[in-house]
């Protein structure tokens, strides 16, 4: 150490700012590169966790299609039986018998329409809240949702649609997850997966989308406060904020590398179930993510502005039309 001194005390000032700019490239550098291969690490090569260490059930809501479905498929691949809780009685069947057939697990069904509060509804709640008693429920997914049907400023929004987007994006993962939660608090072990959106984590606004954003910003929030809540009981809560998905909800038809399918989403997400609890599972989201962090906000916020408004202009457009067909 006192030779290292007396080297620095024998340098000019401009010589001493030359190596100290030159210490910090060199910490930058080794921070950018342990980013990077921790970013490998986590996307490509971490092994995901054994599930069936959670239980040997799992609950899966909004499951007869999209992300929900997917995951429903993930999860009965890895041999875990299913509830599967959907508002359609034939859909709920229908993944029923194909989940039972192909992955030769046991499921049930649940029918909650979650648009409709009411007796129907409280009836569904009773009914997980009895499976939840009798079987060994290790894991919850909480994807069901809804969206707009297009971009629209909050002035337009019809106040049917704002009411079913809180009581199906926000209601109905509370809810479950307090009627979870016991057990696994019993058992020492749990894992509970809700379905945010990258919407409200990844970008910094959604305009013309902004109930729906809030909506997904609760499910962060709450998801978040919860695992610091239960993480030591053994529960491992998790967000996961995908980026676009090819499903019904996000309109969006042909899957492709920025916008996988919602079988691929559900392989990476249910292999990252356990992990991290604010995630987005699909690699290149997580490349995205990384690239939109980076982004000056007031930018992306025009950008996504102008993306939105032509978005609700070109559906105003498209509803024109059919009603002059009409």
């Amino acid at each position: 150490m006192d030779a290292v001194l007396t080297i620095l005390k024998s340098k000019q000032p401009s010589e001493l700012l030359v190596i100290g700019l030159a210490l910090i490239g060199l910490l930058w550098l080794f921070s950018g590169l342990l980013s990077f291969l921790t970013g490998i690490w986590i996307l490509f090569l971490r092994p995901a966790k054994n599930l069936r260490r959670y239980g040997s059930w799992a609950i899966v809501t909004g499951c007869t299609d999209g992300i929900g479905k997917g995951f429903a498929k993930e999860l009965a691949k890895r041999k875990i039986n299913v509830i599967l809780v959907s508002r359609t009685q034939e859909k709920l069947e229908a993944v029923a018998s194909e989940l039972s057939a192909k992955y030769k697990i046991d499921t049930r069904i649940v029918v909650a329409d979650f648009t409709n509060p009411g007796p129907a509804l409280a009836s569904a709640y009773d009914q997980v809240r009895k499976l939840v008693d009798e079987l060994e429920v290790g894991i919850l997914v909480n994807n069901a949702g809804m969206s707009y049907p297009h971009a629209q400023y909050l002035h337009e929004v019809d106040d049917k649609l704002i009411s079913d987007l809180i009581n199906i994006n926000i209601e109905p993962m509370v809810r479950l997850c307090k009627i979870v939660i016991p057990n696994m608090i019993k058992r020492r072990r749990g894992a509970i997966v809700n379905i945010g959106s990258g919407v409200a984590t990844v970008i910094p606004s959604d305009p013309l989308y902004s109930v729906y954003a809030g909506t997904k910003a609760f499910v962060d929030q709450f998801s978040r406060s919860i695992n610091m809540e239960y993480a030591s009981k053994g529960i491992d809560v998790q967000v996961q904020a995908p980026l676009f998905v090819a499903t019904k909800m996000s309109k969006i038809r042909h899957a492709s590398l920025t916008c996988p399918s919602s079988d691929v989403y559900a392989k990476h997400g249910a292999n990252w179930v356990g992990q991290e609890v604010r995630c987005t599972p699909y690699w290149a989201h997580g490349v995205m993510w990384g690239i939109i962090y980076r982004f000056p906000e007031n930018l992306f916020n025009t950008i996504r502005l102008g993306q939105n408004v032509d978005i609700r202009k070109r559906a105003l457009a498209k509803i024109a039309r059919q009603q002059k067909q009409q």
